[in-house]
């Protein structure tokens, strides 16, 4: 496999020793990378390489990480790995609201991000599915081999986790999962911040129900997680 078909990684961090380290190892892991040391040139690159996903620091001159994430997000779906520090938990519960797919707490293991990406990017890449597979719910469908949701005809804008995250609802209607079932089923972790859940659900919310306040189809099992109710 090339590095180009292994996939085009963009890492963004304003410290030289961070990027050099993540870039020797993605490289062996077979990946093409690009660095930017700051939001400016992290935007352009992003314009002029289209990566298939980014590695985002949220601490950076200038244009800070979140602005760059939600720039990225208003233009594109792909993946978003974010590093933070870790005492910052409400930018990363920011970040996942912006649209950040996934995070990892500084000081990180290089291998483990190495291993947060592939996992990452083969959730992005489309699913084995037959050409005609979709979940569907009402008005709601999902169309899994171009991984397309559409809400009473309209086209919704979900980012990689939040659709692998509904498919995974659809698939398994009333039955209440735990918010670590969720974790490790979607996400593919077996420990991790349960907020990310949290905060995962709420966006899936804003964009499928009427009235995100009073849900319908994703509801809240207090005392367990969430159960998704066919409507």
């Amino acid at each position: 496999m090339t590095k180009a078909e292994a996939g085009r990684v963009l890492v963004v961090d304003d410290d030289h020793a961070v990027r050099d380290v993540v870039r020797r190892y993605l490289e062996r892991s077979g990946y093409e990378v690009g660095l930017a040391g700051d939001g400016e040139t992290a935007l352009r690159q992003f314009a002029e390489r289209e990566p298939d996903l980014v590695v985002l620091d949220l601490m950076l001159p200038g244009i800070g990480g979140l602005e760059v994430c939600r720039r990225v997000r208003a233009r594109s779906q792909v993946p978003v790995v974010m590093l933070t520090a870790l005492g910052e938990e409400s930018d990363r519960v920011l970040g996942l609201e912006l649209g950040a797919d996934d995070y990892v707490v500084k000081p990180f293991s290089p291998r483990e991000l190495a291993l947060r990406v592939g996992s990452v990017l083969r959730r992005s890449r489309n699913a084995p599915a037959a050409a005609d597979e979709t979940l569907a719910d009402g008005d709601l469908r999902l169309h899994l081999e171009a991984r397309r949701c559409t809400l009473d005809g309209a086209e919704l804008s979900l980012t990689g986790r939040e659709f692998d995250l509904l498919a995974f609802l659809l698939r398994n209607p009333g039955r209440a999962f735990t918010r670590a079932e969720l974790l490790e089923a979607v996400w593919g972790w077996s420990f991790g911040d349960h907020s990310t859940v949290t905060v995962h659900m709420r966006r899936l919310r804003e964009k499928i129900e009427p009235d995100p306040a009073r849900p319908r189809r994703i509801c809240t099992v207090w005392g367990v997680g969430y159960r998704y109710d066919r409507s």
